[in-house]
């Protein structure tokens, strides 16, 4: 075999030949392939779903049948000697036929899977129920709905935001039952403490709840806002803020001193710091200006190392961020031309050292490739900063007022079931940011199929959901403390009727939507009925239930504590059942955990 190509006159090497080179190249590349998939799928068995396991795999198909080529071809050689010696002729021609088969079967292998080792990325969000990424929480993906009408009165006259068109009670309740049914514990106070539990012990903190001393920061959407006057405008829920202080402050036990309001690049207007601010006097609010019992935001300056060369995009973070133990996002379900969406993650752009006019601030890779095609997003980094999405405990959408832009006023009621006319007045949330912004995403795209951008605004999910191997090849460590892991799990839903992700339909782990309506627990298509599974197990009938008979209109018991079916017994329910969920009298919410795939699987998908 010739390495190298020589001078014909000198007979000095002039290069390398590569034809001869290329067995080889095949040999390291398949074994490198292999080696690779062991390493990276054997700790974790999801990631045998990554783009970058399933592009490889013909490669490392063709390599393992060379292997199982040569091997077997050689023993049938060895074997046809031995029978040719000892004149043994029908063994021998079986042994050569059988040799002469393995090689032409490599061949045919190798040829057909090497060349399609490339296989580009299916356009974004156009598959159901074919989840990626590992998910996060106590309960893994699950994303809590919590749907209540009462919440939401706006008619048109006067402000979208006043006394008379909304109701504080049903806020309050919305948030309890948020609390209750993420974390599966009965007591609001003891649902906190689990949620806080779990936070630290994913995050290397063993397994302690909130601790004295410990600031939460709650990045609230204040975007269409220039002074701290009131707007017509959509921003953030003051009912719901005031809402999520309460539970905090009365449930969860955190100093009013201890809680941040913020959004550091725009304005805390009036109508959130009078409202919160009469109930919470200590409750700090930090905006851009600071003033009228606003602190304006500082900065740590170069705190985000961005994982590209990301132009002038700011680098500098709140000081109020850098600070806080806890971050809370209150996002905002609504539309944003270029990017599609502005969700939880779009919502972290407020943390940084923008100018309060957008005209002066840089947005570099905030849109996803008009062709689908892999690309580095900024909102991944960000979801995967140590200060910023990894700081985290809660990722909130209010969906009480959506709109489809940027701003304006809300206009848009829903028809579909179970809004039916009505303003969707709900809440989404969660442990896992991947897995909110994609139910987030489903709804935005079931009312709005014609919103601009569309497309591919989930583009910054799949990066993120695939961090630690993302479609794009970048690696992402925007803090330099290293590699980023999956920051959660991506799939959407079935179809707009039932609104069922894998766990739910018992096919996968990815998703689990559980939702909470006015009565309590129900069926996606909001169905009565009484059995109240959670969980994504299925029924012999294949229905996976969610529902239940629980109330969620936030009345309290004699001990302010708002009890889940309804059920004013004057006593605080805090027993946590063995699966993990919530029992009391005909309210059942137990979640069926699903193992990792066995090693069995593992090995033979290497085949």
């Amino acid at each position: 075999m010739t390495w190298f190509n020589r001078c014909p006159r000198t007979g000095r090497i002039t290069g390398i030949h590569r034809a001869s080179m290329a067995p080889w190249a095949f040999i390291l590349a398949g074994l490198a392939a292999c080696i690779w998939y062991l390493l990276r799928v054997f700790p974790r068995p999801a990631r045998a779903a990554y783009p970058c396991m399933t592009n490889t795999a013909p490669l490392r198909i063709a390599f393992l049948a060379w292997i199982a080529g040569v091997l077997v071809s050689a023993l049938a050689l060895v074997k046809a000697r031995r029978a040719f010696a000892q004149s043994r002729w029908l063994v021998f021609s079986a042994s050569v036929l059988a040799a002469g088969l393995c090689i032409i079967v490599f061949i045919g292998v190798e040829s057909r899977d090497a060349g399609a080792a490339f296989i580009p990325m299916e356009p974004a969000g156009q598959v159901a129920n074919n989840p990626i990424g590992e998910a996060r929480g106590i309960f893994p993906g699950r994303v809590v709905w919590v749907h209540e009408p009462e919440a939401a009165a706006f008619d048109g006259g006067g402000n979208w935001w006043d006394d008379g068109n909304n109701d504080q009670a049903a806020a309050d309740g919305m948030v309890v039952d948020m609390v209750r049914v993420l974390s599966g514990m009965d007591a609001v106070s003891s649902g906190w403490d689990r949620i806080f539990k779990s936070f630290n012990a994913f995050h290397d903190r063993g397994s302690a709840g909130y601790a004295a001393g410990e600031r939460i920061a709650i990045k609230v959407n204040q975007n269409n806002t220039s002074s701290h006057n009131d707007t017509d405008q959509i921003n953030a829920n003051p009912f719901l803020v005031l809402a999520l202080l309460r539970s905090l402050v009365e449930d969860a036990e955190v100093p009013q001193d201890m809680i941040t309001v913020y959004d550091a690049s725009r304005f805390i207007t009036n109508n959130i710091y009078d409202k919160c601010h009469a109930v919470y006097p200590d409750v700090i609010f930090v905006d851009h200006s600071g003033g009228d019992g606003r602190v304006q935001s500082q900065y740590a300056a170069g705190a985000i190392d961005y994982s590209v060369n990301n132009g002038a995009l700011a680098t500098g973070l709140a000081t109020c961020v850098t600070e806080a133990t806890y971050l809370i996002n209150m996002a905002i379900l609504k539309g944003h031309v270029g990017q599609g969406i502005t969700f939880c993650a779009k919502n972290m752009y407020g943390m940084t050292s923008i100018d309060s006019n957008w005209q002066n601030n840089a947005h570099n890779n905030f849109d996803p490739d008009a062709n689908g095609n892999p690309r580095y997003m900024t909102f991944t980094d960000w979801m995967a900063h140590g200060d910023m999405g990894e700081k985290t405990l809660l990722w909130m959408l209010d969906a009480i007022y959506p709109t489809e832009g940027l701003a304006g006023v809300p206009a848009d009621r829903w028809n579909m079931a179970p809004f039916n006319g009505h303003w969707p007045a709900s809440i989404l949330a969660s442990q896992d940011g991947v897995a909110v912004d994609s139910v987030g995403l489903d709804f935005f795209r079931m009312r709005w199929p014609g919103a601009p951008d569309m497309e591919y605004a989930d583009q910054y999910l799949h990066e993120a959901a695939l961090a630690d191997a993302p479609p794009s090849g970048t690696v992402y460590d925007p803090d330099g403390d290293g590699p980023a892991d999956s920051l959660g799990a991506h799939e959407h839903w079935n179809n707009e009727t039932d609104r069922q992700y894998s766990r739910n339909l018992g096919t996968g782990d990815g998703i689990e939507l559980v939702y909470v309506g006015p009565e309590g627990y129900a069926d996606l298509d909001v169905d009565t009925d009484t059995d109240t599974d959670v969980d994504a197990d299925t029924d012999a009938d294949a229905d996976s239930d969610v529902d239940g008979d629980s109330d969620a209109d936030g009345d309290s018991d004699a001990d302010g504590d708002s009890d889940v079916d309804g059920d004013a017994d004057g006593d605080s329910d805090s027993e946590q059942l063995s699966g993990g969920g919530l029992v009391d009298e005909g309210c059942h919410c137990a979640v069926t955990g699903r193992k990792s795939a066995s090693l069995l699987r593992l090995i033979g998908s290497l085949f």
